[in-house]
Parts: structure tokens; C-alpha cells; sequence
């Protein structure tokens, strides 16, 4: 090209479009050369016209020549409308929420800043194995009530020390935080009973023990997140009485952001790949089969931006228990997906720390 440019004779009535056939290649081969033009205002426009039509053109044909992606044949339906894919994404955090590790990290992180604050909560036993263990994070004021925390995790992650950031909210507001500890579904083989027997059994130890570290057993609520959502449920629907021989009224309110209440659309997805689901822990662990055993009120929080069968298991819990004329309240979290709800715990003004405060009767501060 640049040969030919240099036998090519240039006047002020050459036809530039013609030489150039539209090419941008061309121009720039021109401009480069450092050759002065002096072309009609109506050549020049010509010109470039060409070689943007030139120019989209190219693209236009590069776009085209693009493979189409894959699409994908939806299979049969496995849990109302969705295909086994579909209700397994629905049961999988990380497809709806590709921020997922960055905020869990945040959520651990502020954890560790609430310690540094707040100094190291009290670690004490509720059971003879060494993860049957609760921290305490003390309030300045004694015969405080109490909020214990059940951690998420899809049954199978977390720990006590990283589900801790809403301490600082709560100590400051004159209650007690108390996080359990207990083994995860992959320590017990796939076992959510024996999960669900450690749980109880920490809640039990808290109501005993309370005024051992200056709190009120009369004024004991819950709270938790994702897999622990879903113990919150379990929780409230437990027969304390015949069970424990505990009051029924031992637990005063709970507060479940992001659970599961029904468990037979998650014994169909993938997680039972490593959950051994039976038809008893399907049953007994399903909360929402077991409302006339309810008899505190209960708060469930949810974002909109969470997997469609996270979003619907809560919805459907709330109003079931409306229905069956217990009290419950339903917030929404617009634009918030299933990790964000988790770490606006922490905060007193949002849907989620505001349902924990308001229901044990706190004020921010």
C-alpha cells in the first residue's frame, strides 16, 4: 500500500474517495506520511463518510461472524417449573451472587474489628465436644436480654468468630450477643439431626446459664442467616417442653433472614449431594409443617436480589404463619442479594438489624 501511495499523483481535484476506497487503513497510511492535502470541504466529507460506513461495515461483519451461544434445552420439571439445573442454581448462593466472597470476607473482617473494639467475648462450653462451644459478647448492664445467633453457612461453613460484626450494634444497644458453635454436615456425615440436637441444646444452656453472665432467661430471642435462618425456624417450632422440659415460652422472638422452611425442594436439588437427607429430618426439620407448635413472633427478612427459591421459602413462611394467625412480619430488601442481607445485620437502620432491635424492644445508639 504504501508503495502505491508514492506513485499516485495528488491534485486538488483528485478523487480522495476513489483513491482510498473508504478504507481507514488508507487515511491513516496518509496521515502518517505527513502528505499535505487540500481538499473540497465536499470530498473530505465523502471521504470520511466512507470510511466510517467502511468501518461499521467490518464490524457489522465480525459481530455476524460471531457463534451464536449455546442454548441450553430446559429438561423436565423437578420442583414447580424448574428443571433439575434450575432448582440447583436456585439452591446455590454463588450463581446469583458473583460479589459472594468478597462480601463473606467483609462479613469476617468486621468481625475482627468488633473484637478489637469490644475485646475478646467470653468462650464457654454448652456440650462435651470441643466445637460444643458459645462466645458471649457481655453487655455493659446486667440482667440484659439476650439474642443468641445461629450462623449460615449451607449447613456445611462458618463458625462463631467470623458471624460476629453485629455485636457491636447489639452490646451497644444493652443486650448480650451469644454465638453458637457446632459441627457442620460434612463433620456429622451428612447428618442434620445431630445439627439440629447441638443447636437446641446451646439454646437450652443459654436459658440455665444466663444469669451466670448477666443475662435475663426470661428475655432470650433468636436470630440467624441462610442455614441458620432455617434453624431459627426449627427452633421456634420445637416442643421444648416434652423435648427438653423447658418452657415453651423460653425463646420470646426470632428473627430468620434468608431461610429455608421447607426442606423437600432442597432434599430435590444438589445439595443433597452431600446432605443425607431422610424422610424424618425432611419432616422434623421443616418448619413451616409444624406452626401450632409456634408461640413466639416471628421476623423474616429476604432480599430481591437473592436465588427466586430463597425469595419464595421466605415469603411462603410468612404468610403461612400469618395464616395461621401467629404473629410474623415480612421485610424485603430491595436490591440485595443473599450475602449483602447477612452483612446488613450489622447495621442498626437496615431491614435486618432494625427487625433484631425492634423486636427485642432496643434502640440504636
Amino acid at each position: 500500500m504504501c508503495g502505491a501511495l508514492a506513485h499516485v499523483r495528488y491534485g486538488p481535484k483528485a478523487d480522495m474517495s476513489k483513491v482510498f476506497r473508504g478504507t481507514a487503513i488508507g487515511l491513516a497510511l496518509l496521515l502518517s506520511a505527513g502528505i499535505v492535502m487540500k481538499l473540497p470541504r465536499r470530498q473530505f466529507l465523502s471521504l470520511a463518510a466512507g470510511v466510517t460506513a467502511s468501518t461499521a461495515t467490518t464490524a457489522s461483519g465480525l459481530a455476524l461472524a460471531q457463534p451464536a451461544p449455546a442454548v441450553r434445552a430446559k429438561g423436565p420439571p423437578v420442583w414447580l417449573d424448574m428443571d433439575q439445573k434450575e432448582l440447583d442454581d436456585a439452591y446455590d448462593q454463588f450463581v446469583y451472587a458473583p460479589n459472594a466472597r468478597q462480601v463473606i470476607a467483609r462479613c469476617h473482617r468486621n468481625s475482627e474489628l468488633v473484637r478489637e473494639r469490644l475485646g475478646a467475648p467470653k468462650r464457654l462450653a454448652y456440650g462435651p465436644t470441643p466445637i460444643e462451644a458459645l462466645d458471649i459478647y457481655s453487655a455493659k448492664t446486667e440482667n440484659a436480654p439476650i439474642n443468641i445467633f445461629v450462623h449460615g453457612g449451607a449447613w456445611r461453613a462458618e463458625v462463631a468468630a467470623g458471624s460476629a460484626s453485629q455485636a457491636e450494634m447489639l452490646v451497644n444497644a444493652g443486650a448480650h450477643l451469644v454465638v453458637l458453635d457446632f459441627n457442620n454436615v460434612i463433620e456429622t456425615g451428612g447428618d442434620l439431626m445431630t445439627m439440629a440436637n447441638q443447636v437446641r441444646r446451646g439454646i437450652v444452656w443459654v436459658y440455665k446459664n444466663a444469669k451466670s453472665f448477666g443475662g435475663d432467661p426470661e428475655r432470650i430471642y433468636i436470630s440467624g442467616h441462610s442455614s441458620g435462618g432455617h434453624w431459627v425456624g426449627v427452633l421456634l417450632t420445637t416442643d421444648w417442653q416434652k423435648d427438653f422440659g423447658v418452657p415453651p415460652t423460653m425463646i420470646k422472638g426470632g428473627v430468620a433472614g434468608s431461610g429455608m422452611f421447607d426442606l423437600k425442594p432442597v432434599r430435590l436439588s444438589a445439595r443433597s449431594n452431600y446432605i443425607k437427607f431422610t424422610d424424618e429430618a425432611e419432616e422434623t426439620l421443616s418448619a413451616e409443617r409444624h406452626l401450632d407448635k409456634l408461640v413466639a413472633p416471628v421476623a423474616v427478612v429476604y432480599g430481591t436480589a437473592e436465588t427466586p427459591e430463597f425469595q419464595r421459602q421466605s415469603r411462603d413462611f410468612a404468610a403461612a404463619v400469618q395464616t395461621a394467625g401467629k404473629p410474623a412480619s415480612l421485610s424485603v430488601m430491595e436490591g440485595y442479594n443473599h450475602f449483602e442481607v447477612w452483612e446488613q445485620l450489622a447495621n442498626p437502620y437496615s431491614l435486618f438489624g432494625r427487625a433484631v432491635l425492634n423486636q427485642m424492644k432496643l434502640r440504636p445508639t
